[in-house]
Protein backbone atom coordinates (compact mmCIF):
# COMPACT_ATOMS: atom_id res chain seq x y z
CA UNK A 1 0.00 0.00 0.00
CA UNK A 2 1.27 3.22 -0.94
CA UNK A 3 -1.14 5.80 1.10
CA UNK A 4 -1.31 5.30 4.53
CA UNK A 5 -4.98 5.23 4.42
CA UNK A 6 -6.09 7.71 7.21
CA UNK A 7 -5.71 11.10 8.80
CA UNK A 8 -3.62 11.39 11.87
CA UNK A 9 -2.46 8.55 14.18
CA UNK A 10 -2.41 5.15 12.94
CA UNK A 11 -4.98 3.20 14.70
CA UNK A 12 -2.45 0.49 16.03
CA UNK A 13 -1.46 -1.33 19.26
CA UNK A 14 -2.27 0.59 22.20
CA UNK A 15 -4.73 3.17 20.91
CA UNK A 16 -6.75 0.63 18.88
CA UNK A 17 -6.93 -1.70 21.68
CA UNK A 18 -8.45 1.46 23.75
CA UNK A 19 -10.84 1.98 21.15
CA UNK A 20 -12.05 -1.61 20.90
CA UNK A 21 -12.32 -1.47 24.76
CA UNK A 22 -14.67 1.38 24.20
CA UNK A 23 -16.78 0.15 21.74
CA UNK A 24 -17.66 -3.13 23.70
CA UNK A 25 -18.80 -0.59 25.97
CA UNK A 26 -21.92 0.74 23.65
CA UNK A 27 -23.44 -2.56 22.32
CA UNK A 28 -26.59 -0.37 22.08
CA UNK A 29 -25.26 1.30 19.16
CA UNK A 30 -24.65 -1.79 16.89
CA UNK A 31 -28.01 -2.99 17.33
CA UNK A 32 -29.36 0.22 15.73
CA UNK A 33 -26.49 0.31 13.07
CA UNK A 34 -27.18 -3.25 11.85
CA UNK A 35 -31.43 -2.42 11.78
CA UNK A 36 -30.16 0.52 9.11
CA UNK A 37 -28.75 -2.18 6.99
CA UNK A 38 -31.63 -4.51 7.21
CA UNK A 39 -33.90 -1.40 5.91
CA UNK A 40 -31.51 -1.55 2.83
CA UNK A 41 -29.78 -5.27 2.64
CA UNK A 42 -32.04 -8.15 1.46
CA UNK A 43 -31.38 -11.65 2.75
CA UNK A 44 -28.72 -13.26 1.41
CA UNK A 45 -26.57 -10.31 0.62
CA UNK A 46 -22.95 -10.10 0.56
CA UNK A 47 -22.01 -7.07 2.37
CA UNK A 48 -18.43 -5.27 2.68
CA UNK A 49 -17.90 -3.53 5.91
CA UNK A 50 -15.00 -0.62 5.31
CA UNK A 51 -13.54 0.08 8.03
CA UNK A 52 -15.00 -1.93 10.55
CA UNK A 53 -12.79 -1.32 13.19
CA UNK A 54 -12.60 -3.89 15.63
CA UNK A 55 -15.03 -5.66 14.28
CA UNK A 56 -18.51 -5.05 15.94
CA UNK A 57 -20.69 -4.27 13.52
CA UNK A 58 -19.66 -7.20 10.97
CA UNK A 59 -19.87 -9.29 13.82
CA UNK A 60 -23.50 -8.56 15.01
CA UNK A 61 -24.75 -8.75 11.01
CA UNK A 62 -22.97 -12.24 10.39
CA UNK A 63 -24.85 -12.91 13.80
CA UNK A 64 -28.56 -12.56 12.06
CA UNK A 65 -27.54 -15.01 9.44
CA UNK A 66 -28.94 -12.96 6.67
CA UNK A 67 -26.05 -11.94 5.29
CA UNK A 68 -22.25 -12.59 3.86
CA UNK A 69 -20.12 -10.80 5.78
CA UNK A 70 -15.97 -8.89 4.70
CA UNK A 71 -14.94 -6.42 6.55
CA UNK A 72 -11.41 -4.66 5.51
CA UNK A 73 -9.34 -2.30 7.84
CA UNK A 74 -5.87 -0.95 7.20
CA UNK A 75 -4.86 -0.96 10.28
CA UNK A 76 -3.11 -4.83 11.48
CA UNK A 77 -4.11 -4.31 15.27
CA UNK A 78 -7.68 -3.91 14.04
CA UNK A 79 -7.61 -7.06 11.83
CA UNK A 80 -6.52 -9.40 14.86
CA UNK A 81 -8.62 -8.10 17.37
CA UNK A 82 -11.70 -8.29 14.96
CA UNK A 83 -10.66 -12.11 13.95
CA UNK A 84 -10.65 -13.08 17.32
CA UNK A 85 -13.71 -11.60 18.50
CA UNK A 86 -15.50 -13.11 15.74
CA UNK A 87 -13.99 -16.25 16.49
CA UNK A 88 -14.69 -15.87 20.61
CA UNK A 89 -18.76 -14.85 18.65
CA UNK A 90 -18.60 -17.78 16.66
CA UNK A 91 -19.69 -16.53 13.96
CA UNK A 92 -18.13 -16.06 10.41
CA UNK A 93 -16.51 -12.80 8.99
CA UNK A 94 -13.47 -12.61 6.21
CA UNK A 95 -11.68 -9.47 8.16
CA UNK A 96 -8.87 -8.33 5.62
CA UNK A 97 -6.46 -6.04 5.66
CA UNK A 98 -6.28 -3.26 3.16
CA UNK A 99 -6.53 0.01 1.98
CA UNK A 100 -10.37 1.88 1.47
CA UNK A 101 -9.43 3.64 -1.84
CA UNK A 102 -7.44 0.36 -2.92
CA UNK A 103 -9.45 -2.15 -2.37
CA UNK A 104 -8.49 -6.41 -2.89
CA UNK A 105 -11.15 -6.88 -4.48
CA UNK A 106 -13.22 -7.69 -7.57
CA UNK A 107 -15.76 -5.32 -9.50
CA UNK A 108 -19.24 -6.32 -8.36
CA UNK A 109 -18.02 -8.12 -5.89
CA UNK A 110 -20.64 -7.07 -2.96
CA UNK A 111 -24.42 -6.05 -2.57
CA UNK A 112 -23.61 -4.14 0.13
CA UNK A 113 -21.62 -1.61 1.22
CA UNK A 114 -21.25 0.00 4.89
CA UNK A 115 -19.19 2.22 6.48
CA UNK A 116 -20.09 3.86 9.72
CA UNK A 117 -17.78 6.78 12.18
CA UNK A 118 -14.46 6.10 9.69
CA UNK A 119 -14.83 8.03 6.48
CA UNK A 120 -13.94 11.35 7.70
CA UNK A 121 -10.97 9.88 8.54
CA UNK A 122 -9.99 8.44 4.88
CA UNK A 123 -7.10 10.24 3.57
CA UNK A 124 -8.66 9.89 -0.03
CA UNK A 125 -12.31 10.62 0.46
CA UNK A 126 -12.92 10.40 -3.40
CA UNK A 127 -11.01 7.35 -3.87
CA UNK A 128 -13.02 5.72 -1.26
CA UNK A 129 -16.10 6.60 -3.08
CA UNK A 130 -15.35 5.38 -6.54
CA UNK A 131 -14.03 1.98 -4.80
CA UNK A 132 -17.42 1.67 -2.85
CA UNK A 133 -18.69 2.31 -6.21
CA UNK A 134 -16.51 -0.56 -8.18
CA UNK A 135 -17.37 -3.48 -5.71
CA UNK A 136 -20.94 -2.66 -5.64
CA UNK A 137 -23.24 -4.90 -8.09
CA UNK A 138 -25.67 -2.69 -9.71
CA UNK A 139 -28.54 -2.32 -7.99
CA UNK A 140 -26.55 -2.51 -4.87
CA UNK A 141 -26.18 -0.16 -2.09
CA UNK A 142 -23.61 1.83 0.01
CA UNK A 143 -24.45 3.60 3.49
CA UNK A 144 -22.11 5.50 4.98
CA UNK A 145 -22.84 7.14 8.46
CA UNK A 146 -20.49 9.56 10.33
CA UNK A 147 -20.00 12.42 12.18
CA UNK A 148 -21.34 15.90 10.36
CA UNK A 149 -18.73 19.09 10.70
CA UNK A 150 -21.54 21.02 12.22
CA UNK A 151 -22.48 18.61 15.36
CA UNK A 152 -23.56 20.51 18.41
CA UNK A 153 -22.12 20.17 21.92
CA UNK A 154 -24.97 19.12 23.01
CA UNK A 155 -25.59 16.17 20.28
CA UNK A 156 -21.79 15.06 21.42
CA UNK A 157 -22.39 15.45 25.32
CA UNK A 158 -25.82 12.96 24.43
CA UNK A 159 -23.79 10.68 22.81
CA UNK A 160 -21.21 10.13 25.02
CA UNK A 161 -23.64 9.57 27.36
CA UNK A 162 -24.96 6.38 25.79
CA UNK A 163 -21.97 5.04 25.35
CA UNK A 164 -21.44 4.12 29.08
CA UNK A 165 -17.97 5.16 29.74
CA UNK A 166 -16.51 7.35 32.51
CA UNK A 167 -13.53 9.53 34.08
CA UNK A 168 -10.63 9.82 31.77
CA UNK A 169 -11.62 8.31 28.66
CA UNK A 170 -15.45 9.77 28.68
CA UNK A 171 -13.53 13.52 28.92
CA UNK A 172 -11.02 12.13 26.20
CA UNK A 173 -13.97 11.31 23.84
CA UNK A 174 -15.68 13.95 24.40
CA UNK A 175 -12.98 16.29 23.35
CA UNK A 176 -11.61 13.63 20.27
CA UNK A 177 -15.69 14.80 19.08
CA UNK A 178 -15.81 18.15 19.61
CA UNK A 179 -12.20 19.02 18.46
CA UNK A 180 -10.08 17.38 15.70
CA UNK A 181 -12.77 14.47 14.94
CA UNK A 182 -15.10 17.21 13.77
CA UNK A 183 -12.94 19.41 12.33
CA UNK A 184 -11.80 16.11 10.01
CA UNK A 185 -15.76 15.35 9.18
CA UNK A 186 -17.76 16.63 6.23
CA UNK A 187 -20.93 18.71 5.76
CA UNK A 188 -23.44 17.82 3.95
CA UNK A 189 -22.28 20.37 0.77
CA UNK A 190 -18.70 18.69 0.83
CA UNK A 191 -20.79 15.39 0.42
CA UNK A 192 -22.29 15.84 -2.19
CA UNK A 193 -19.28 17.38 -4.10
CA UNK A 194 -17.31 13.90 -3.52
CA UNK A 195 -20.92 12.14 -5.11
CA UNK A 196 -20.59 14.56 -7.94
CA UNK A 197 -17.02 13.57 -8.94
CA UNK A 198 -17.40 9.55 -8.60
CA UNK A 199 -20.01 7.81 -10.85
CA UNK A 200 -22.93 7.71 -7.95
CA UNK A 201 -25.81 9.57 -9.32
CA UNK A 202 -28.98 8.24 -6.85
CA UNK A 203 -28.34 8.85 -3.53
CA UNK A 204 -30.21 10.63 -0.33
CA UNK A 205 -28.64 12.25 2.81
CA UNK A 206 -30.33 12.65 6.21
CA UNK A 207 -29.24 14.95 9.08
CA UNK A 208 -29.30 13.82 12.31
CA UNK A 209 -28.35 15.75 15.49
CA UNK A 210 -24.54 13.65 15.12
CA UNK A 211 -24.02 12.37 12.04
CA UNK A 212 -24.58 12.22 8.58
CA UNK A 213 -26.77 8.92 6.99
CA UNK A 214 -25.89 8.36 3.18
CA UNK A 215 -27.14 6.31 1.06
CA UNK A 216 -25.71 5.72 -2.16
CA UNK A 217 -27.23 3.64 -4.98
CA UNK A 218 -25.09 1.60 -7.87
Amino acid sequence: MTDKGYKGVGMEGAIARWYAAGNDRSPDRYSEQVERVRELAGPGSEVLEVAPGPGNLSIALAGTGDYTVTGLDISRTFVEIARAKAAEAGVQVDFRRGNASAMPFGDESFDFVVCCAAFKNFSDPVGALHEMHRVLRPGGHALIVDLRRDVSRQAVDDDVARMGISGPSRLFTKYALRSFLRRRAYTRSEFEDFIARTSFRTYDIHLSPLALDVDLRK
